[in-house]
């Protein structure tokens, strides 16, 4: 077990509410730095919701925006497609609206590309930042270090694929085009379906892993290094005072607990809570732009291992990513802006988790038990709510009430940038600038100075 580095000149008292895989390595970092942390789910275990069954893949280079200039118009034409990528179901909520009104004004080739520097910048980060702690930990995830390929069914979509590369390439990011041949070697578990694949592309250094059982892994790390996990207790109030967070008030909601409320006192909280870091922070006066994007995954046993990708993979055109996981494949994808509907028994979310598993059999027949319960099989469906900004860029810094961080926003990129999230969290808390160039939240004077020194 890695000792904790007392690094600051003073140790905090740190309380971290969400245990998933940013307020985990959120956790661990602080941990790393000396801090006093305590970490608030509501969950029996950590990683239970967003992180539990996400792509798994580590995609620094697979990180667009999902506002672009095409996007508005294929919202439009998907509305009424329930297998749709990206879905969007109207509800007479200000929040949705505010959200998507932010978002349209994203859609543009100028913001794209700001966006993406951003986004990438912090993949970069992130991914240093995890490779460090397994270096540390010997943490093993059902890890697969051979790339991510994404595959293209259209000549429109291989052209556009050109585009998304040389921008990547301006930044930083190994991303190359591939032909289909060359595409069908770096991962020959497609050849079925060869007939249908107009080229693809291609990132050696992109990795996949479980990020649940990683995030347990770590939490059972930091525990085991004195940080406190109150598991089974939910959040009911943020305590503010003399503007700047006094306290917050939690309870215990397990079987048997004690049902009287208990009040968490510290140097910081910092809010770790994915798609729930909004309301939560709106009942202290603060708005953040963050709304649920209902995401869908199945994890299908493998039956034939010989068959059966290594290489984790995109499907452009359905928007989905594949990821072997030991004996199993997991894909997932499609998102839907439905509030904050978790559910899996509706007609629709049926027809999306359906969707996942006909793909797989038509991509690669036979290779994975597609069956649907009532047919025999066993696909583990799941959904989560993916915490969605308008850019795509996290929220990650320090709000204006005094004590009272976020660490959330990281849509469908929570597992690719949840290391380097922690990390950099953890050093701003310690009063120390982590080393990138990101517009962290309530430090805009900072890079401001920042930038004016470079320049």
């Amino acid at each position: 077990m890695l000792q904790p580095r007392c690094q600051t000149l003073r140790a905090m008292k740190v309380i971290i509410l969400g245990a998933g895989i940013i307020g985990t390595s959120t956790a661990w970092h602080l941990l790393q730095l000396g801090h006093d942390v305590t970490v608030v789910d509501r969950q029996p275990d950590a990683a239970l919701e967003t992180s539990f069954a996400n792509a798994a893949q580590i995609s620094v280079s697979y990180c667009e925006p999902w506002a672009n200039k095409h996007a508005p118009l294929k919202a439009l034409k998907w509305m009424f497609d329930k297998e749709a990528p990206l879905l969007l179901r109207p509800h007479a909520d200000p929040q949705q609206w505010r959200w998507l009104t932010q978002f349209l004004a994203e859609c543009n080739d100028r913001s794209f590309a700001r966006n993406v520097q951003q986004i990438v910048a912090l993949g970069a980060y992130s991914h240093s930042a995890l490779k460090t702690v397994v270096a540390q930990t010997g943490i093993e995830f059902n890890r697969l270090e051979r790339g991510i390929a994404h595959f293209f069914t259209s000549d429109e979509a291989v052209q556009d694929a050109q585009m998304a590369v040389d921008l990547m390439r301006q930044y930083g990011v190994n991303r190359r085009m591939v032909s289909t041949e060359e595409f069908l070697k770096i991962e020959p578990a497609f050849k079925p379906y060869a007939a249908h694949i107009k080229g693809g592309t291609f990132t050696e250094s992109d990795e996949s892993g479980d990020a649940r059982v990683f995030t347990q892994k770590l939490a059972q790390l930091c525990a085991q290094g004195g940080v406190q996990f109150l598991y089974n207790h939910r959040v009911e109030r943020l305590n503010v005072a003399g503007g700047a967070i006094d306290s917050v008030t939690v309870r215990a909601t397990a079987a048997g607990a004690d049902p009287h409320p208990r009040t968490l006192q510290g140097d910081a909280v910092i809010v770790a809570c994915g798609s729930y870091t909004a309301p939560l922070l709106r009942t202290v006066g603060l708005n953040v732009a963050i709304y649920p994007g209902k995401g869908y995954s199945a994890t299908l046993p493998i039956l034939k291992p010989e068959a059966a990708p290594f290489v984790s993979c995109i499907d452009d055109g359905n928007k989905l990513a594949m990821s072997r996981l030991g004996n199993q494949l997991r894909v997932a994808g499609t998102i839907e802006l439905n509030g904050f509907d978790s559910s899996l028994d509706s007609p629709l979310a049926k027809a999306r988790c359906h969707m996942l598993a006909r793909r797989i059999e038509e991509l690669m027949p036979g290779v994975c038990d597609t069956r649907l319960p009532e047919q025999g099989g066993n696909p583990q469906f799941w959904t989560g709510l993916r915490p969605a900004t308008p850019t795509n860029i996290p929220f990650i810094g320090r709000t204006k009430i005094g004590k009272l961080w976020i660490n959330a926003g990281h849509g469908t990129l929570g597992w690719t940038h949840g290391a380097g999230s922690g990390k950099a969290m953890a050093e701003l808390v310690s009063g120390r600038m982590p080393d990138m160039q990101f517009g962290f939240y309530g430090f805009e004077s900072e890079a401001r100075s920042r930038a004016a020194v470079a320049a």
